[in-house]
């Protein structure tokens, strides 16, 4: 029987008070993924080559985006590119796009799915665990992965392969570092968050969801087509966010 679906879901404070700009995300990025209790090991992974510096290209009909992999996030990378070489991508839908929040992919259900399936509890029967980082924020154009919520996954693993990218809005620095408050709230100065100069400026030019900062991992970041994340994020969708048409990827890896 499948389990509940993954979605990605925003932080309390911010579903409540919304954000500066006014975008509200109707839900978060966690996945409706079956409860699992294996994890992706170096058992799970192998035979793999190097995969340092390692960069996937996403095509879509309205364009490639080219993604950079963190080597600081090493079993997410190391199972994303598994997965990417044995084309477990390609054919799948970005199932769930939410305007000026995100767009998600990676349920294999989603192959050839009849236009109203029930989309998003979909994997390959393992999670991958988190990986937090705090160099790496929600910024525009970020990789990161979705995963169950926290009264069933209280580890916040993340799943074996649902992601999504971010689209998000621009965001002002003044909630920016209300929400580095929040976050650091209790902790001591050697355990903080902060926001670099570079990523206040990002978030104010570009964009990105920093509500989701700390709450899934984040292990790529697109460096060529982030137009691209537009135009998903732009379509038509039906009740549950699914595009009306398809919006269907193939993945490769690529030399840079």
């Amino acid at each position: 029987m499948k389990s509940p679906i993954l979605l990605i879901i925003g932080a309390l404070s911010y579903v409540i008070l919304g954000s500066s700009t006014g975008c509200q995300p109707k839900s978060t990025p966690l996945e409706n993924l079956p409860q699992e209790d294996s994890q992706v090991t170096k058992e799970t992974i192998k035979d793999m080559p190097d995969n340092s510096n390692a960069h996937v290209k996403i095509t879509t009909k309205f364009g490639d985006m080219i993604v950079e992999l963190f080597d600081e996030t090493p079993q997410h990378r190391d199972n994303f590119l598994k997965l990417v070489d044995e084309g477990y991508y390609n054919d799948l839908i970005f199932h769930r796009v939410i305007k000026n929040f995100m767009i998600q992919g990676g349920d294999p259900d989603s192959r050839g799915a009849a236009p109203n399936a029930r989309l998003g509890a979909g994997g390959p029967g393992y999670t991958v665990p988190a990986e937090f980082n705090n160099a790496f924020t929600h910024k525009k154009g970020a990789l990161a992965a979705a995963r169950q919520g926290d009264q069933v996954n209280p580890k916040r693993a993340s799943s074996g392969s649902q992601f999504y990218i971010v689209q998000g809005a621009p965001v002002q620095e003044a909630m920016l570092l209300n929400l580095e408050m929040r976050r650091n709230y209790g902790k001591d100065s050697t355990n903080q968050f902060h926001y670099s100069p570079e990523d206040l400026e990002f978030f104010k030019t570009q964009g990105g969801t920093p509500h989701l900062d700390g709450e899934y991992t984040v292990f790529g970041q697109i460096i060529e087509g982030l137009s691209i994340v537009d135009s998903i994020g732009a379509v038509r969708t039906m009740p549950g966010d699914r595009p009306v048409e398809d919006v269907i990827m193939k993945m490769e890896r690529v030399k840079k």
